[in-house]
């Protein structure tokens, strides 16, 4: 008979148990933990759409529509793409479902997402993100609060040394649009020596030029002009607003002027939280206000902030991997107990401990099994003078008293 060949997993996807599995978890649950604390209702949103709603919001010549979306013909013969993130499709469920009654709205998500692009450290082609989003509010308080969020959520996980929250402003619209106008202008004045993707960027997306990384492009990128020559004085105030929040909070930030968002409905603020233990992919949260999406798919003129951070790479800052131990652990040395055991096991659980049994393999081998479980007080459950007899062994007495309690009427 022929060998079965075993189908390998897809390349940029990855199976998770053990170490990562666990720095998974505790992210997600310190997220999970920390977004109650300021009040963000938890959402989920489906993990595809129809294409349209990335295409639109993301803008159809953008590197993740043009390159990276999985994208594919349902039997209905629609276009429907896996999310490659999660704002799009808050932003058409806030637009479908009427969540506009609620404004302003807090939420908070986290799941999969898709992209097809070169697999490398921390970076997947099905990878992960914590999204937190706040709709309807116009004002800078919500975009420091944001920030203080997401502060708050990296010193909670133990990884904030290292890591710095960089600022800038991209201003109101007039702003904006005065800045683009002045770096086209700067960037016409080297044309010739600009890399091959920022020439096409030229008209098309002047700000991404901002965010060159060829050598070519370094020194004119340099020398071209910064935000703050062409700010309002609504937009200047709005940017202080925002860092007197952070200043009342205890955040520390540094400004960043090179810091941009190329979709033409980011206004304001752009923020990145950013660190150099992750080699080239330096950027472990990031966000902005996004004021003018909602529109780009058919919704009301809606002002909207929000960031995403990857829990992979979150994890990966993680000094080490915070698994659930278990409370307890019954070794069954006696199979005559096993019923008297399993009894307890399910008290122990209905009373909020978490509690396993080693009931397999020699019984002779079973409490050294227990014991490399990690649990923090092991029970041996056996015969004694013919009688079911148990062992609690913990340095707590309070711990035996109260084990002792729950597991007793199971084994009279």
């Amino acid at each position: 008979m022929a060998k079965i060949e075993t189908p390998r997993p897809i390349r940029g996807t990855q199976d998770m148990l053990g170490d990562m599995a666990d720095r998974f978890a505790h992210v997600v649950e310190t997220f999970e933990r920390v977004r109650k604390l300021y009040g963000f209702k938890r959402i989920e949103v489906p993990v595809f759409e129809q294409t349209a709603v990335f295409s639109r919001s993301l803008g159809e010549t953008t590197d993740v529509v043009s390159k990276e979306m999985y994208t594919f013909e349902d039997r209905g013969g629609d276009s429907v793409t896996l999310r490659p993130e999660f704002t799009a499709g808050i932003a058409r469920a806030y637009i479908t479902e009427g969540w506009q009654q609620y404004a302003p709205l807090k939420v908070a998500t986290h799941g999969p997402l898709f992209r097809y692009e070169r697999p490398q450290k921390g970076r997947y082609r099905q990878f992960h993100q914590l999204d937190a989003e706040i709709i309807g509010a116009a004002e800078p308080l919500a975009d420091a609060e944001l920030l203080i969020f997401a502060d708050q959520l990296l010193k909670e996980l133990g990884i904030s040394e290292g890591v710095t929250l960089t600022l800038n402003t991209l201003g109101d619209y007039e702003s904006r649009e005065l800045w683009r106008s002045a770096l086209v202008a700067h960037f016409e004045g080297h044309k010739d020596a600009l890399s091959e993707d920022s020439q096409e960027r030229l008209h098309r997306n002047p700000l991404r030029i901002l965010d060159s990384k060829d050598p070519r492009d370094q020194a004119i990128v340099a020398d071209a002009p910064d935000i703050d020559a062409y700010l309002t004085d609504d937009a200047r105030a709005f940017f202080e607003k925002v860092t007197d929040g952070l200043k009342a909070a205890g955040v520390a930030w540094t400004r960043n002027a090179r810091l941009v968002r190329g979709l033409d409905y980011y206004r304001h603020t752009a923020f990145e939280f950013v660190t150099d233990r992750l080699g080239a992919q330096g950027t472990v949260l990031g966000g902005g206000r996004y004021d003018g999406l909602i529109e780009t798919l058919g919704g009301p003129v809606t002002p909207a902030v929000g960031w995403a951070a990857g829990i992979e790479r979150l994890g990966m800052l993680l000094e080490t991997a915070q698994s659930a131990a278990l409370d307890v652990v019954i070794a069954v040395e006696n199979d005559a107990v096993l019923d008297q055991a399993i009894s307890g096991l399910t008290a122990l659980r209905r009373a909020g401990l978490a509690a396993d049994i080693v009931a397999t393999g020699s019984p002779r081998k079973r409490f050294d099994k227990a014991a490399k479980m990690g649990a923090r007080t092991l029970v041996s459950a056996g015969v004694g003078d013919g009688r079911p007899m148990l062992n609690i062994r913990s340095e707590n007495p309070d711990t035996i008293a109260k084990l002792d309690k729950l597991l007793r009427p199971a084994f009279r």
